[in-house]
């Protein structure tokens, strides 16, 4: 693979190998780094750069780090395919979304089972038939750390999309018609949130043979507006942080068990 480097770095996430570890926690917000590092041991900032900053330290004694992804499939793809690059091979994204279905509630947590491919990276690594789907031993730990949290979640498929005012201004895009049709679609067929990033880290990950998931916070629930049913809005995103943290303890010594048998 030909890789681009600064400085024997990696162009964009400006890291290199020994700087990570195996185990990576995807936040998008750059602003967010630093509260998911304080779950970890000796937590200490090793890079900035863009919209990637990366946080370093030590879960169950094994090097984890956090490195912020941006907004979307293209930067998040490039933060996974550069940290790849640098030995890391198993991934918790943790993110924000919205609602699609009624029962789900503002903070409630989802972890995706699958990824509706409505964006455009993931064209350029797959044809459109092959499904966005994530490791299932990072959806059983994300799902055992949720219920040893005792918090509400629900699993099943996400959607994803480029286009954040496409989805909730839809009528002032040229677009609309589609746009709509394939919203009612997808709701119709199950989704359960809405968000940016987790097809093209799926579609990712299986391509470079590596593990990722995601658990993401609900925000909000347009659908619930729509059917005038009460949408409480809620952005505090610490239990979707602990339920990642404690997933990826949960991964850590999954992988050391094997090891030694």
């Amino acid at each position: 693979m030909s890789l681009i480097y600064t400085k024997n770095k990696e162009f964009h996430i400006d890291l290199q190998k020994g700087d990570v570890g195996r185990y990576v926690i995807l936040p998008g917000d750059p602003g967010r780094c630093e509260i998911i590092a304080a779950y970890l041991e000796n937590p200490r900032i090793i890079a900035r750069k863009r919209e990637f900053t990366t946080y370093v330290g030590e879960l169950n004694g094994e090097k984890v780090c956090v490195t912020s992804t941006g907004i979307g499939g293209p930067s998040a793809v490039i933060a996974m395919e550069e940290l790849v690059h640098c030995g890391a091979d198993t991934f918790i994204r943790v993110g924000t979304s919205g609602g699609m279905q009624p029962q789900i509630l503002g903070g409630d947590l989802v972890i995706a089972t699958g990824a509706i491919r409505a964006e455009g990276t993931t064209r350029e690594y797959a044809p459109i038939e092959y499904p966005a789907v994530p490791d299932y031993e990072v959806v059983q730990a994300l799902k055992k750390a949720a219920e040893e949290l005792k918090a509400p979640f629900h699993m099943g498929v996400v959607h994803c999309k480029d286009n954040f005012y496409g989805q909730h201004s839809p009528e002032t895009m040229p677009q609309y018609v589609l746009l709509k049709n394939n919203w009612e679609a997808w709701k119709a067929c199950g989704a359960l949130a809405s968000e940016m990033e987790s097809a093209s880290l799926f579609i990712t990950a299986g391509v470079r043979r590596v593990r990722a998931g995601s658990v993401l916070t609900v925000l909000a629930n347009q659908t619930r507006r729509e059917l005038e049913l009460p949408d409480v809005e809620v952005y505090d995103t610490e239990l979707a942080v602990k339920t990642a943290v404690r997933a990826m303890a949960e991964l850590i010594e999954q992988d050391r068990k094997k090891a030694v048998e």
